[in-house]
């Protein structure tokens, strides 16, 4: 497989990963993992921010990769099928057909958002 095949599969991989979290069939390890992949996949956050020189971008190619990889591995394979198939029919010339598939992550990052400055406001 190219790279260019493995970049396309991975975009239809990252909301099938999404779907199978919703999903009774799956796994509970295969859930967690997936929650991370896709928070980490949404997050404006980076574990290497994407300034720096090379290092910034190989937690992109590495690292989400992988736990796309993993939760891929986690999820039964008849599941996985049924949630790549539905994930094709979520985006539309490269953007989501409905704009609330977003709101789960808005409102994750609000949340954290919150917790920081209610912690820095106690502080002081």
């Amino acid at each position: 497989m190219t790279l260019k095949e493995r970049a396309a599969k991975l975009k239809t991989d990252v909301p099938a990963v999404f779907l199978a979290l919703r999903r009774t069939e799956t796994p509970w390890t295969a859930k967690l993992v997936a929650a991370v992949t896709v928070a980490y996949a949404l997050s404006p956050i980076d574990l290497i921010p994407d300034f720096i020189p090379v290092l910034g971008y190989l937690d992109d190619l590495i690292l989400l990769p992988a736990l796309v990889a993993l939760t891929v591995r986690l999820v039964p394979g008849d599941v996985m099928e049924q949630c790549r198939e539905e994930a094709e029919g979520m985006w539309r010339e490269g953007r989501p057909v409905r704009w609330y598939y977003a709101v789960p992550v808005v409102l994750f990052w609000l949340a954290i958002a919150y917790w920081i400055v209610r912690a820095v406001a106690n502080r002081g």
